[in-house]
């Protein structure tokens, strides 16, 4: 089934790409892979969720709704990644992932995270959406967003 079947089935609309908000490009092609810039969780222009991640399991935002911005920020990875590939259908397969989480020093979850990212892109590839992975915590990201990803792919041959 082609990832454009898929994203149907599943009732996934990949967003507009995002504008850069700096000196950079969405997304760039070097020979057979598309590598992404950093994505936040953009849903309709704005943030569902701000703040850093504590051990605290009370505190906002959760590893859930962080999991749920994860998501987000892959689907606006992958939006980029298509647009420079001249469609979905034209990525073969998800190389790599790096999730950054906005976490403290003693958080360290960022694997149950990243996951939301990552079961996005299986959901949409299957085996072709499985891939190498980072998650990494930081002290701060954009906007105050959670989470931040980046992504690799490779492009069918001939595309």
């Amino acid at each position: 089934m082609q990832p454009s079947q898929r994203l149907a089935e599943l009732g996934i609309t990949l967003p507009p790409v995002a504008t850069p908000a700096g000196s950079y490009v969405p997304a760039l092609r070097v020979g057979d892979l598309i590598y992404t810039s950093g994505q936040v969780a953009f849903l309709d222009g704005q943030l569902p969720a701000t703040g850093r991640l504590t051990e605290d399991p009370d505190h906002q935002p959760t590893i859930e709704t962080a999991a749920y911005c994860a998501r987000l920020c892959a689907l606006n990875a992958l939006a980029a990644a298509a647009d420079t590939a001249g469609g979905i259908d034209n990525i073969a397969r998800v190389v790599k992932l790096t999730v950054f989480v906005a976490s403290s020093k003693q958080f360290t979850a960022q694997p149950k995270v990243a996951n939301g990212a990552s079961d996005a892109l299986i959901e949409i590839f299957g085996d072709a959406g499985r891939h190498a992975r980072s998650a990494v915590g930081m002290a701060a990201l954009p906007l105050n967003s959670p989470v931040e990803v980046e992504m690799i792919v490779q492009v069918n041959p001939g595309a």
